[in-house]
């Protein structure tokens, strides 16, 4: 079998950041998918999993209300907990989504109340939230955004 390509990307040099995962075409259509790497990966612990689940929560919530929902076709936590896949139409760079995933991360970071979708009628889990946490992680992530703009990944650099 052929090694899927984000087992190709070193994980040992990725950084938090946004990043172009893979850009899929079919019948004139092009989806992107970015990868939100949260934490440094094998580096850092990874993220717990209420504040991922909420985190869920919140991003998609506010993805699929925003001036840009009809491009959103998921939000959702990478299995290694490390970060977050974000998939929308168009042939898109990091550039051109990374003032939307900043107003996420503010719209997270500045969430109070219940959390979207945390009833048994809405979710399989939804009791397994954390919404401190949340903000923890989205806070950290953010300002690594702002300070370091890790848009391309280790290796692919130029």
């Amino acid at each position: 079998m052929e090694t899927i390509a984000s087992f190709t990307v070193d994980h040992i040099r990725l950084m938090p950041g946004l990043y172009v995962s893979r850009k899929d075409s079919r019948d004139g259509t092009t989806v992107t998918t970015f990868d939100l790497r949260v934490t440094r990966p094998n580096r850092e612990p990874v993220m717990d999993m209420p504040a991922v689940h909420t985190v869920e929560h919140l991003g998609a919530t506010f993805l699929r209300n925003s001036a840009r929902k009809d491009e959103v076709i998921y939000f959702g936590p990478m299995g290694c907990r490390t970060g977050f896949y974000l998939v929308m139409f168009g042939d898109l760079s990091p550039e051109d989504v990374y003032p939307l995933v900043l107003e996420m991360c503010d719209f997270i970071i500045s969430f109070e109340g219940d959390i979207p979708g945390a009833a048994p009628e809405q979710c399989g889990n939804w009791s397994e939230q954390n919404l401190d946490m949340a903000k923890y992680y989205i806070g950290k992530y953010r300002k690594s955004l702002v300070e370091e703009k890790n848009f391309c990944y280790p290796g692919q650099e130029g």
